[in-house]
């Protein structure tokens, strides 16, 4: 007979959370820090779930640090945006309740714990020509973090994703990353990347890992310092089976530990924060256009994302809420090769939008403004391409490109191309015809794209898609290319292409929930001792993709939300004063 699993003795606390990722610890950094007794439990062997992976970015309009840089706009200016992006999904309370909440979030963390922020004022919405459009100021990113700060910790912390550093070293957008993009341009440029490396290098051979954290790491190893701070306790391999429930309440749940099964009893609440559904197959399979399988998907979460906190929301009466314009965050992903044999996902964010660059379809054509957003970039390709086919494009470019700018994990100049093209992830061709066999796309199609491009990029003009007509898209493009950013000729091989399919950096249905973040009921009314934050919770977004970081945002900002309303605290005066005099 197996042996019986070990029982360990129940365990009490106030709240628990259920998973590690910007919500979760943002709701535990903000409950402890009103004096509860907090546990943190995460299924995976590391702390910070998709959040590590992610650019970190957040989208908080009116945030403080845009106020002190004397960009003031009055709140009614996003709701408008957001009114008009999100159309008959546009939730008032919630979104009121995100809007009201979110600078304040911000000035909380800054003002009271580790978690500190930088600006991202020059970073435009994404569709520049809906009413209320920001042109900057409302998008904010963990400061870099020395991880020597974290002590003990950081080896508990999930490392940046592979295929977005460069030998683990992670790359911060802006001012980080145009320099590495300048690198054989600029000597201010070429100083700041050897600097940067030989300080990275260094770091390997002592401490065999980044100690420069940026992006959706530093967001992480910020918060749980956090919250290791205010006496969290923080359980990692620690998955969560069922919940606990007594009279209609939510009062805990039973979580695997190595040691065996404990009875954790929360005396407040539970917060489900695990992410969402990213890599729930059947989940995918019933809510994902054109993805027959679930597998016919390039989810950039970890696996361990999988509909974990849904199916505990749904074992105590909650519903998930699918009526969504989509229920994928979607991103163009490329699936990439490695010499070990493995392989992993690159998110195409960054070189779209650059000049001398095209996204086809198997027949050729173009089908949208490659500039624009990651996910109008996947929307419009799910629905252009031919039925019955692979839903894929690929992005081409020419040799002069790629040197400049990368194309996918493929980076610039002097790192070499070779092994990319053996490993077959770069395709390519000295002309179109040869291209075009190599990648399986109509040669004729492909020369009538680029003939038709190419006779108005010479003059920086894309009339079919008006690539470059946006903030947003010109903020994406080189400003060095005149007269425009976003747009130059196709015309010298050799060619270069990569694939790309449907990817996501989260999803978008989850569990419904009111403005303080309790899930519901199917009657609508609030289950008794259940939050939910993150990618769990329903996207308030409606499924839709106004800007960048409007997954982050809204994370950290319900998990704020939601802690606050378990600690019975209303008045937000009375939070920063205390935090001043503590």
């Amino acid at each position: 007979m197996p042996a019986q699993a070990h029982v360990l003795p129940d365990i009490d606390c106030d709240v628990l959370i259920v998973g590690s990722g910007a919500a979760g610890l943002s709701a535990a950094v903000t409950a402890a820090w009103h004096g509860l007794k907090v546990i943190v439990v995460e299924k995976d062997p590391v702390f910070g779930g998709a959040t590590a992976w992610s650019g970190g970015w957040a989208w908080v309009p009116c945030n403080p640090l845009a106020r002190r840089a004397g960009i003031v706009e009055d709140v009614e200016r996003p709701r408008t945006y957001l009114e008009h992006e999100l159309g008959e999904r546009f939730d008032p309370a919630m979104i009121d309740a995100f809007l009201e909440a979110g600078p304040r979030m911000v000035s909380f963390f800054e003002q009271c714990t580790s978690l500190q922020f930088a600006d991202g004022n020059a970073i435009a919405d994404i569709h520049g020509d809906t009413p209320g459009a920001g042109t900057g100021g409302r998008s904010v990113i963990a400061a870099p973090y020395d991880a020597r700060k974290v002590g003990k910790l950081l080896m508990r912390l999930r490392k940046t994703m592979r295929e977005t550093s460069f030998m683990g070293m992670p790359i911060m957008a802006g001012a980080d990353l145009t320099a590495f993009l300048n690198l054989t341009r600029s000597l201010s440029a070429a100083w700041h990347v050897t600097r940067r490396f030989s300080r990275h290098l260094f770091d390997l051979a002592v401490h065999g890992r980044a100690m420069q954290l940026v992006n959706g790491v530093a967001l992480v190893a910020r918060l749980a310092k956090s919250a290791d701070d205010l006496g969290v306790l923080l359980w990692e391999s620690a998955p969560v089976t069922r919940l606990l429930r007594e009279n209609d309440q939510v009062r805990g749940a039973v979580v695997n530990t190595a040691k065996g099964s404990v009875r954790i009893h929360a005396r407040k609440a539970v917060v489900l924060a695990a992410g969402g559904f990213a890599n729930d197959i059947a989940r995918r399979k019933a809510l994902f256009p054109r993805t027959p399988t679930g597998h016919e998907h390039l989810a950039l979460p970890p696996l361990g994302v999988c509909g974990d906190g849904l199916r505990l929301g749904e074992s105590a009466g909650a519903r998930v809420n699918t009526d969504m314009a989509s229920a994928v965050a979607w991103a163009p992903v490329s699936q990439v090769p490695h010499s070990d044999g493995s392989s992993g996902h690159f998110p195409h964010i960054i070189e779209r939008g650059k000049p001398g660059i095209i996204g086809v379809l198997s027949n050729g054509q173009r089908f949208v403004n490659e500039a624009n957003g990651y996910y109008d970039y996947v929307t419009a390709m799910v629905a252009a391409a031919p039925p019955g086919e692979e839903v894929a494009s690929w992005l081409i470019c020419t040799h002069g490109f790629q040197r400049r700018y990368g194309l996918g994990i493929s980076r610039p100049f002097p790192v070499p191309l070779s092994s990319f093209i053996r490993s077959g992830y770069l395709k390519t061709g000295n002309t179109l015809e040869e291209l075009a066999a190599a990648c399986g796309i109509d040669p004729v199609g492909l020369r009538t794209t680029l003939s038709d491009y190419n006779h108005h990029a010479r003059n920086g003009e894309d009339p079919q898609f008006g690539r470059g007509s946006t903030p947003y898209n010109r903020k994406q493009g080189d400003a060095l290319q005149r007269p425009n950013p976003c747009v130059a000729p196709i015309e010298q091989g050799p060619f270069y292409a990569v694939k790309v399919q449907p990817g996501c950096f989260g999803t978008f249905a989850g569990l419904k929930v009111n403005q303080h973040a309790q899930v519901l009921d199917g009657a609508a009314q609030p289950i008794a001792g259940l939050y939910a934050a993150g990618g769990d919770m329903a996207s308030i977004m409606g499924g839709h993709y106004p800007a960048g970081g409007i997954n982050l945002g809204p994370a950290l900002t319900f998990g704020y939300i939601a802690a606050r309303h378990i600690a019975g605290v209303t008045a937000y005066e009375k939070e920063i004063d205390h935090a001043a005099h503590r």
